[in-house]
């Protein structure tokens, strides 16, 4: 599953921030709640308008733009 199937920017939707399809719920707050030590479990049980197949994508997503990061050492 690509993330492009779960995972909408849309600027009329939470400023254009990158959301779960049909949700205002963020890619941000979701990793945010990994962050936390929140598990898989907790945040379905929690927010159960997600799927793991939203979570897994929220992760993936923020996986791939980390990779397209770009760093430069500063001297």
């Amino acid at each position: 599953m690509a993330w492009k199937d779960r995972i909408v920017v849309d600027p009329k939707i939470m400023v254009g921030k990158p959301v779960i399809k049909g949700t205002r719920m963020t890619v941000a707050f979701i990793v945010d709640l990994f962050a936390q030590g929140w598990s898989t479990e907790e945040i379905l049980k929690n927010y159960p308008q997600l799927k793991k197949r939203d979570l897994d994508a929220a992760l993936k997503y923020a996986a791939q733009i980390l990779n397209q990061e770009k760093v430069y050492p500063v001297v």
